[in-house]
């Protein structure tokens, strides 16, 4: 089992959830997030006062999957959010130790479904 985390431009999630519906993954959580990368950010003025803004706005997304569906998951992930330009995301695999369906108590495997 593994927890996949991907970080994305807000504009590409409707992408994003698109291919991963073509894939059949529907289990997703998705968190609004700020972070800089590469990216930098950039300086604006405001009333005549500069400011450099470095956090810009992205996408968290989280899927809890097993081992099977990692690639597939992944790839989905990445045809979506894939502009070619700094600042397209980046995607972090995490093993899962252990996982519980609150509802029925199933473990493991079963408890991702």
């Amino acid at each position: 089992m593994k927890l996949i985390i991907a970080y994305i431009q807000p504009y590409k999630l409707n992408d994003v959830k698109q291919e991963l519906f073509k894939d059949d993954i529907h289990k997703i959580s998705v968190t609004n997030s700020k972070g800089c990368g590469q990216q930098k950010g950039f300086t604006e003025s405001y009333r005549g006062v500069e400011t450099e803004v470095n956090l810009l706005d992205k996408i968290r997304i989280e899927i809890a999957v097993n081992d099977d569906f990692v690639n597939k998951t992944t790839s989905a992930i990445i045809r979506g959010a894939r502009t070619g330009k700094i600042g397209d995301g980046k995607i972090f695999i995490l093993p899962i130790e252990e996982t519980i369906r609150i509802r029925s108590g199933e473990t493991g495997t079963e408890a991702i479904g």
